[in-house]
């Protein structure tokens, strides 16, 4: 069977290009899920340019179905899944000043804080997943947390 996350990043890329509080990426969350959407996907840049803090802390007490939270394997980042504990984090690659995350997680190079990242979360019962190249195409790895 096929699940549909919805990615709201662009929702709130919107908000935070008017410096106001709408369009609201929590009331489009609850939107998807009435829609029939099986989850919801966010990216939390360490730049904050669209999703912030506040917004996932927020969906995390409001989505119902699941919560994917795409992040950076940063120390910050990792700090903020444990403390909001979404039902999965997907690991993606984060490059300064680039419009969109533009391929896959390099984990030859970042193995050490990749394999650190994906402990932590696992040992919190998170599902962590990464986004890696391999021989040029895009690939989804996924680890599910141990029981």
């Amino acid at each position: 069977m096929t699940f549909l996350s919805v990615n709201i990043d662009h929702i709130a890329t919107i908000r935070e290009a008017r410096r106001t509080n709408e369009p609201d990426p929590i009331t489009a969350a609850a939107i998807c899920e009435l829609a029939g959407a099986h989850g919801i996907t966010v990216h939390l840049r360490g730049d904050r340019r669209h999703i912030q803090h506040r917004d996932v802390k927020i969906l995390r007490e409001t989505v119902k179905t699941k919560l994917n939270i795409e992040m950076a394997a940063t120390k910050e980042m990792i700090g903020i899944a444990l403390e909001v504990i979404p039902d999965q984090v997907t690991l993606v690659p984060e490059l300064p000043g680039e419009i969109t995350t533009t391929g896959g997680l390099d984990c030859t190079r970042n193995q050490e804080a990749i394999t650190s990242a994906i402990k932590h979360l696992q040992s919190n019962n998170i599902n962590a997943s990464k986004r890696r190249n391999w021989r040029n195409r895009r690939t989804w790895w996924f680890w599910r947390a141990m029981d």
